[in-house]
């Protein structure tokens, strides 16, 4: 284009012009915003040291911290360490803290409702085989608490929340990575 002064642009140019000006003012304070949303809420996010819950790692060992609703995980030999967010149950009258250890893992998990969960919720299906609607996800390690899974899901929406009827959710990807790495007889503590 020249020096021309003759030259004057078109009203579609000026006000497409201002449109574009006007969206990068307003989406760097939203950007801002979510960034500091992200960093709000990972905040109590933390990665933790296995000794002050656990004498060894032997077998391994899984910290569930349910108030920040994260999964830590320990390789007995100290090589690896993962932290993942979770789901954890939805009331106090659901949630077991304490010491168990993992008895079983079923890669492809089927779902039947426990007879508490029937009672409350008597229109709930008697049973789900694994595939993409099982609410146990892709897959799952039993505890040695009856009825107490560590488990995937379908449903996302419930990760980072109290949502479970006493379980411990994953996203499917986490979980399957988790059970990898899992053993049997590995030692859990739910605090």
């Amino acid at each position: 284009m020249s020096a021309d002064s003759s030259f004057k642009p078109s009203r579609r140019a000026v006000l497409g012009g201002a449109a574009a000006m006007l969206g990068t003012a307003v989406a760097a304070p939203v950007l801002a915003q979510t960034e500091s949303s992200i960093v709000a809420n990972i905040s109590s996010f933390r990665m933790l040291d296995w000794q002050p819950y656990f004498p060894t790692l032997e077998n391994g060992a899984i910290l569930v911290d349910t108030v920040s609703r994260a999964l830590h995980y320990w390789s007995p030999d100290q090589v690896t360490y993962k932290l993942y967010p979770t789901s954890v149950p939805v009331s106090p009258e659901l949630t077991r803290l304490g010491r168990t250890t993992i008895i079983k893992k079923d890669p492809a998990p089927s779902w039947r409702p426990t007879p508490s969960m029937r009672e409350r919720n008597p229109d709930w299906p008697e049973y789900i085989p694994p595939g993409p609607d099982c609410p146990l996800g892709t897959r799952a390690m039993w505890l040695s608490w009856e009825y107490y899974r560590i488990h995937g899901t379908h449903d996302t929406r419930k990760i980072g929340r109290k949502s479970s009827n006493g379980c411990i959710g994953m996203f499917n990807e986490h979980v399957e990575e988790l059970y990898d790495y899992v053993q049997i007889g590995a030692q859990v503590l739910l605090i």
